[in-house]
């Protein structure tokens, strides 16, 4: 049944009810589901707020779109592509269990999954990955605490992976559809899926809790075609992607709680219900003979030609530090290398003929008056 039809539905029933006001109760729906719940159904809602029963002409079989789902279904069959694994957790109490969760896709909406006891399995073995198409059957939905519908999976749901008669390219591989455009992100919000570019990452900080356990927050701005929204990520999602998060990064984020910052502003917070994966940011290589003096940050590869050697250093300040000196060549030429610190650690353990890679260095001139290649506390040097 279209929109336009359960429309003339509403209308028919309610004369009384004008079609602009159907249509601005839709409006604030869909925001408030973050776009992932299909019209059709969200009118199925206006309509019983106004009273009106819709017929669920495509709901006998229960074999639904994601799109489709609504709370308080039951013996619920849906197929998706995977787009977020969540790892298993396990609860105490009378009967003590465990759970894990994933997201899914398909081309009309995204859905939450939690996997009971020992239909979990199929996450905590990785079996379950992330592009994957997943039928989920004889599962039931009911609503978050936000109050967007979930797909739960007990003893008697199944779960097939890359299961036959699918067409693959019928489901999506990234959340681009569903993703809520920053700029469009209102306080009415609960929660949104969202895609764009790091712009900055600021350095994380630890807090004491109430009961004296220590936690740990990153902040970093996102941002996209329309704006730049401040994403506040706590405890182990923090420590989860503290290391991958650097500036223009590509960030893919799934369901991330909205919430009203002190200073009013709009902020997206992200713990262990939310999905977010960080691109690795494409590496842009110096060869050596195009390194000059001006160069704050370059990124080099290339083999290690002479046999690394270290010595310690007194630096002005009376510190005694430890420096590994090493040759570097690729097919343009070669150039000294000065690994400092916790660095000459490593660069002393490399072997003539190791390639390496040798990332955010800076250029100098040694004592020769040449040129040369040193670390600082935030160089990386990879064998490659």
């Amino acid at each position: 049944m279209s929109t336009e039809e359960i429309i003339q539905q509403i209308l028919s029933q309610r004369p009384e009810i004008k079609q602009e006001t159907v249509l601005e109760k839709l409006c604030t729906a869909r925001e408030k589901t973050g776009g992932l719940i299909a019209d059709t159904t969200l009118l199925r809602v206006v309509a019983a707020e106004f009273g009106v029963e819709i017929l669920r002409e495509t709901m006998h079989d229960h074999k639904l779109s994601i799109g489709h789902l609504v709370s308080g279904l039951n013996n619920v069959t849906v197929t998706g592509r995977v787009v977020a694994v969540y790892p298993v957790k396990t609860f105490e109490g009378a009967k003590p269990g465990k759970f894990a969760s994933a997201t899914i896709v398909d081309k009309d909406g995204a859905v939450r999954v939690i996997l009971w006891n020992e239909k979990a399995n199929v996450i905590e073995s990785g079996e379950l990955k992330t592009g994957q198409i997943v039928r989920f059957s004889h599962g039931y939905t009911k609503e978050d605490r936000d109050g967007k519908v979930e797909l739960h999976l007990g003893n008697k749901s199944e779960v097939s992976i890359n299961p036959e008669n699918v067409t693959a390219e019928d489901y999506p591989l990234s959340i681009d559809k569903f993703a809520t455009k920053i700029g469009e992100i209102t306080k009415t919000h609960k929660s949104v899926s969202l895609k764009g570019t790091v712009k900055q990452v600021l350095s994380p900080s630890t807090f004491t809790r109430q009961d004296q356990t220590t936690g740990t927050v990153i902040r970093f701005v996102l941002a996209d075609d329309t704006g730049e929204v401040i994403v506040i990520v706590w405890n182990e999602k923090a420590q989860e992607v503290e290391k991958s998060l650097q500036k223009n990064a590509e960030a893919q984020l799934i369901n991330g709680r909205v919430k009203i910052g002190s200073n009013g502003e709009i902020e997206i917070h992200a713990d262990t219900s939310t999905y977010l994966d960080i691109a690795a940011v494409p590496i842009n290589l110096t060869k050596i003979s195009s390194l000059d003096e001006n160069l704050d940050s370059v990124n080099v590869e290339g083999e290690v030609s002479t046999l690394p050697t270290s010595k310690e250093i007194t630096t002005s300040k009376g510190e005694t530090v430890k420096l590994c000196n090493f040759e570097l060549k690729d097919d343009t030429g070669s150039v000294w290398v000065s690994a400092w610190r916790q660095h000459a650690e490593t660069a002393c353990n490399l072997m003539m003929g190791n390639k390496i890679l040798v990332e955010n260095a800076y250029v100098r001139k040694g004592y020769d008056g040449k040129k040369e290649l040193s670390t600082r506390t935030a160089t990386v040097i990879t064998r490659v």
